[in-house]
């Protein structure tokens, strides 16, 4: 990885502890901490894009009902997960961290040509963002302790997917990711 900057997406509240809350979302608070942690040591960007809906306009309430309303406690970052002074954060109301939101303005500004894409869900949010991530020319990278679906099944159905479709690597840990920045 040449220029590589960190996203992390939707480790909100309402996912982790909420009213969409993934049991399965525990497992992958500590290795994206030590991931980002390092990412900053090393002065590598690390961006979060969280779910930040509008009610009563957002068609993705009609899904899945409302959740991670903006302004709201659902959509505040997990404490274990706040962004600190030089993070940068793009709220989004769609799946994908790009939609909208001046993701890839802020790439092209930071030269960054590698994205390492971590958070939930990993066959909608993360799928979604990876798949925007290609069509843009980044390279996709998919930590696969950084990214949990609601099953074990859906989670590897994904991660096949984004390899195969998206030529994304994810055969790394977070730990072995941040290793490269020592």
């Amino acid at each position: 990885m040449s220029k590589p900057a960190v996203i992390v997406i939707d480790m909100l509240n309402d996912f982790v502890t909420g009213s969409l809350a993934n049991p399965r979302a525990s497992n992958i608070i500590a290795p994206i901490q030590g991931l980002v942690a390092a990412a900053r040591t090393a002065k590598i960007p690390v961006i979060f894009s969280n779910d930040a809906h509008l009610p009563n306009i957002d068609h993705e309430l009609d899904l899945w009902g409302d959740h991670a309303m903006a302004g709201t406690t659902g959509a505040e970052f997990i404490p274990e997960l706040s962004p600190q002074a030089g993070d940068h954060i793009l709220p989004k109301r769609r799946y994908s961290a790009f939609f909208e939101t001046g993701l890839h303005s802020l790439l092209r500004d930071l030269q960054i040509d590698t994205l390492i894409i971590c958070g939930m869900l990993t066959n909608i949010c993360i799928q979604h963002t990876a798949a925007d991530a290609y069509m843009w020319g980044f390279k996709v990278v998919i930590p696969t302790d950084g990214v949990e679906a609601l099953d074990a099944d859906t989670q590897q159905t994904a991660l096949d997917y984004m390899q195969a479709m998206y030529a994304a690597k994810i055969d790394e840990s977070c730990a072995d990711l941040s290793k490269d920045w020592q």
